[in-house]
């Protein structure tokens, strides 16, 4: 990624993807956003640009036309983030209905697919890019989420393949995955009590919450010169959620000491 492209973000009007669009024009980059209802994120300046045509990842001839546009319009994508996702409802596997199972797989996992394919090869003609996927730590755990871990399990191992698949081209793909992330859908879940806070961050060796803009941080670091050498990884931004959730079978986390 260099600042004389494009960094195009999916799923930029809200949420982690947002708070990255935000974070890259305040260091320099020009940045376009794309969402399947596209607005301009809270806190952007005027160098982030909004495209004002609906992004429907999950659509192979949107994410096609939509790519091409841009690039004709703004010039070449050098850098890209794939943070547009849905997160379904919780239920018993026997529960689940189709129509959900694939709305969630189809924007998580293929509308992921599609976007880095759309532009990783045109990354790599031009032999050089960076692109990060918005995993989750739901991926690499178990819940009744069941299409939503399904898909961001498979965003992970997407990463990898395609990380060998252009890192000879010079095109750099990782992913990151965050933990529970304070966004405006999660808040509005936790002040409605439909989600406890309590226990979203209890098992979180930090026992807290991940902001937005943590997870931002580790995007546009992996996204930049700094992590040239680094290609494949999937980075966990959990406040420590995958090291402290098993502790409850145990004595649970300690509360700022040891336990003998």
């Amino acid at each position: 990624m260099t600042n004389d492209g494009i960094i195009l973000v999916t799923g930029g009007s809200r949420g982690i993807g947002a708070a990255t669009a935000v974070m890259l024009a305040e260091r320099g980059h020009r940045v376009v956003v794309v969402d399947i209802v596209p607005e301009t994120p809270a806190g952007a300046n005027a160098s982030v640009l909004v495209w004002p045509e609906s992004f429907d990842v999950a659509r192979e001839e949107s994410v096609t036309s939509g790519v091409a546009a841009i690039e004709e319009k703004y010039g070449p994508i050098t850098g890209l983030v794939n943070a547009a996702g849905v997160f379904g409802k919780m239920h018993s596997l026997e529960r689940i209905r189709m129509e959900n199972w694939d709305r969630e797989v189809n924007i998580d996992l293929r509308g992921t697919f599609l976007v880095a394919r759309a532009v990783g090869v045109r990354m790599a003609a031009r032999r050089h890019g960076a692109i990060v996927n918005v995993a989750s730590v739901a991926g690499m755990t178990s819940g009744p989420i069941h299409a939503y871990t399904a898909a961001k399990a498979g965003v992970i191992q997407l990463t990898l393949s395609m990380a060998g698949e252009w890192g000879r081209a010079g095109v750099r793909v990782n992913a990151v995955s965050p933990g529970f992330t304070r966004t405006v859908a999660l808040q509005a879940g936790i002040d409605s009590d439909a989600m406890s806070e309590e226990r979203l961050s209890r098992n979180a060796a930090m026992g807290r919450l991940v902001q937005p803009s943590e997870v931002a941080e580790a995007i546009v670091w992996l996204l930049s010169p700094m992590s040239s050498a680094i290609t494949g990884i999937n980075l966990p931004v959990d406040a420590g959620f995958l090291a402290g959730s098993t502790w409850d079978s145990y004595w649970g986390l300690p509360n700022g000491g040891s336990k003998s």
